[in-house]
């Protein structure tokens, strides 16, 4: 029970980020209270839904903040847990919005702490931003990277020299990589087993493949095959992993509003706004979303 009275209940919720449309975005499972669920539990359901990652709640260490808002989360996709999942934050604190009310929360998870604010828009939509644990930006080593293109079957030509390749963190391990042209971008067809490998290796939740159309409106896509899906459609740790990353590189200024599009080319379009603020090494990525009408799944 929250403190608002509201009952946050164990059944399974699906929830689309980064879209108001729930055939856009990216679909997430919401479990509120997952406090009668083991780990293979929540494994189990996250594979049955089948989406890139779903988010499970419990409650939050005491004093993580004020009670009622502060909650521990872990997150699974089919096949793993990950530390860290920006579109299932988001889909968590709509839904969460929705039954105690907009407002700030406090999400503990494996990477660190997490704080989310939700809000009305003037069309009365939900928005919910968060805030990144502190991010880092690292060089990838020329082998590897020659193993990811070689993967992805992208000659080297075809990238963007303008972005260059790193690995970048803002709660999970991002490679991102930069192509010269939407063209390339657009045309994913890559070998699964052998990319995913190399992430197991190099401990990467996605590869993010970015073109830049202009000076703050970039075009990503995300494979995703440690998830056991081919591609997340609306990333959000790897959004604020590409923040870190382009503001470390210099690319835009140090206070700065970038937009994302994300999912076109799989036929699920999102946007995430990812804001940079100077003196702040931490990356804010902020989304709408919206229900995915379905039967509720019960998790017990």
């Amino acid at each position: 029970m929250s403190e608002s009275g509201a009952t946050l209940t164990g059944e399974v919720l699906r929830y689309t980020a980064f879209s108001t449309d729930p055939a856009g975005g990216n679909p997430a499972g919401v479990v509120l209270d997952a406090s009668g669920l083991t780990d293979d539990a929540m494994l189990a359901i996250a594979a049955g839904l089948g989406y890139s990652e779903s988010a499970f709640l419990t409650a939050a260490p005491e004093g993580a903040g004020e009670p009622g808002r502060a909650f521990t989360i872990r997150y699974f996709s089919p096949k793993a847990e990950v530390p860290f999942c920006g579109h299932a934050t988001v889909a968590t604190a709509l839904a969460l919005a929705e039954r105690i009310g907009a407002g700030d929360l406090v999400l503990e998870t494996r990477a660190g702490t997490v704080p989310v604010t939700v809000a009305a828009t003037e069309s009365g939509d939900l928005r919910a931003t968060l805030t990144s644990v502190e991010p880092h930006v690292e060089d990838v080593a020329a082998a590897d990277l020659t193993e990811a293109l070689a993967a992805l079957d992208w000659p080297a030509a075809d990238l963007d020299p303008a972005l260059p390749p790193r690995i970048a963190y803002g709660g999970a391990r991002h490679l991102v990589i930069g192509a010269a042209t939407r063209a390339r971008l657009a045309d994913l067809s890559y070998d699964f087993a052998r990319l995913e490998a190399l992430m197991h290796r190099l401990e990467l939740t996605t590869v993010q493949l970015v073109w830049r159309e202009s000076a703050d409106v970039f075009h990503v896509r995300d494979p995703f095959p440690v998830g056991g899906v081919v591609e997340d459609p609306a990333t959000g740790a790897a959004a604020a992993a590409f923040g870190a990353y382009a503001r470390e590189l210099g690319l835009v200024p140090a206070e700065s509003t970038l937009t994302l599009h994300q999912g076109a080319d799989m036929g699920r379009p999102g946007v995430l706004t990812v804001e940079l603020r100077p003196g702040d090494a931490r990356v804010r990525v902020s989304g709408a979303g919206t229900p995915i009408p379905a039967q509720g799944v019960s998790a017990k």
